[in-house]
């Protein structure tokens, strides 16, 4: 379902309370080390500094559970805001205190407020509605609620889904919610064929929903990443000590002989680059990084004491010619144990065909998205036909087909409409920003 966006409503003079992912990484010394997602909700907050609205931003920092923690605060955002929207960002003291009251009651036209942790109150993530109400009753009451936090939207908590219940006004998508929604809904509703979904990372478990919602919509399944090691056990083969899912393998099975059924193609790992690494070993790029490696037939199985972290070439020329075909592309963790360098090949390689292709391809957030900004930094330039979502579990949930709740209290366009049309049929007032949102559906 289509949702309103803020550039459907009336903005001026009102209260707008904007729920932002700003989840940032932080140095040892409290910097930020990556500006990516405060510089994907520059947009939105200009567009609304720009038509006039006052502003309350609010987001969650790390996990201070609960508690209010200096190491999680708000202040370098606050500072980083205010030096790239080149205007004042007012940090509040508190979430629903006095401060955070104060100031929003203060708020002129274009001003922006900037709410602490939301997460210091440990009422945000139970989705307490008093909680919910407070937020909704800043500055004598939110008017406008924007969720522009795609990576919570699959979280029921206060700031993405109970305030809405207290808001009266419009709640509506930000721009970067509007462009996450159009992205993944494209390739879910009307992708063109052949359709292929490209699925790695650690587990199996992960993904079920996903390879279970995509089915009947794929034409190829690539699989890779430590997941692979699941399907490649399913089938009999010796995978060393790499890691798999012991209790996912007859799962496993299971969708290999669906696919089998239905026609649709999986394509596995035909060789793989190994790194002597056991179990019993801890797993980090500086082990795998000065561990022996060499490439392995995976018919040939894996030796004991070796772990399978990457793809071969092999395996890369059969991608190769799957990738090259699609015209739709879905990808949901990288290919290989990306934190080491020299297991970065195969999801680098596939990020560069598929770079070279015309195909649309969406990439799902967290380990997905990490490893691809890895790739275009080390590339030096952006790939121009690869969508990066923003959300992790998020992308993951709205590829799996499932409601998100941060998007489902939401406005629909449609019953935007039918509001207007109904009220034009008795010859009822409508307001003028209804009537805007009308002409922009229709």
């Amino acid at each position: 379902m289509e949702k309103n966006t803020v550039k459907d409503i009336d903005l001026k003079g009102k209260l707008v309370f904007v729920r932002c992912d700003f989840n940032v990484p932080l140095k040892e010394d409290g910097s930020i080390a990556d500006t990516t997602r405060i510089d994907s909700a520059l947009p939105t907050i200009q567009y609304l500094q720009a038509q006039g609205a006052k502003v309350i931003l609010a987001s969650h920092l790390g996990r201070p559970k609960g508690e209010f923690k200096e190491e999680f605060s708000m202040k370098p955002v606050a500072k980083s805001l205010s030096e790239k929207l080149n205007s004042d960002v007012k940090l509040s003291q508190d979430v629903t205190g006095p401060s955070a009251r104060a100031i929003a009651e203060e708020l002129k036209e274009g001003e922006i407020e900037l709410l602490e942790n939301l997460r210091f109150d440990p009422r945000e993530e139970a989705n307490d509605a008093e909680f919910c109400q407070e937020l909704a009753h800043l500055g004598g009451g939110v008017e406008v609620y924007v969720n522009d936090a795609f990576g919570t939207a699959h979280r029921a908590h206060s700031s993405t889904e109970g305030i809405t219940k207290y808001v009266e006004g419009d709640k509506v998508a930000g721009l970067l919610m509007q462009k996450e929604i159009e992205n993944l809904g494209a390739v879910l509703e009307n992708p063109e064929k052949p359709f292929v979904a490209i699925l790695g990372g650690a587990k199996v478990s992960d993904k079920i929903g996903v390879i279970e919602n995509l089915m009947n919509k794929v034409n190829t399944i690539v699989i890779g990443g430590a997941m692979a090691n699941t399907f490649l056990k399913a089938k009999g083969y010796e995978i060393g000590d790499s890691k798999y899912e012991q209790e996912k393998v007859e799962q496993a099975k299971e969708i290999m002989k669906k696919a089998f059924d239905t026609g649709i193609e999986i394509v596995l790992p035909t060789d793989g680059h190994i790194v002597k690494v056991s179990l019993d070993e801890k797993l980090t790029p500086e082990t795998v990084e000065n561990a022996e490696d060499k490439t392995v037939i995976v018919e040939a199985g894996i030796p004991a004491g070796w772990q399978m972290l990457d793809v071969g070439e092999q395996t890369l020329d059969n991608f190769y010619e799957v990738i090259t075909k699609a015209k739709t592309i879905v990808w949901n963790g990288p290919l290989g144990y990306t934190e080491a360098q020299k297991c970065l090949k195969g999801t680098k390689t596939v990020a560069n065909i598929i770079s070279n292709t015309k195909a649309k391809c969406v990439v799902g957030g967290g380990d997905s998205g990490a490893a691809m900004k890895k790739v275009e930094k080390e590339n030096g330039e952006p790939f121009e036909n690869i969508y990066i979502s923003t959300g992790g579990g998020a992308s993951l949930e709205f590829l799996e087909g499932k409601q998100l709740p941060g998007i489902a209290c939401l406005d629909n366009k449609q019953a935007e409409r039918e509001v207007t049309t109904s009220n034009s049929a008795t010859g009822g007032k409508v307001q003028a920003n209804k009537q805007e949102q009308s002409q922009i559906v229709d």
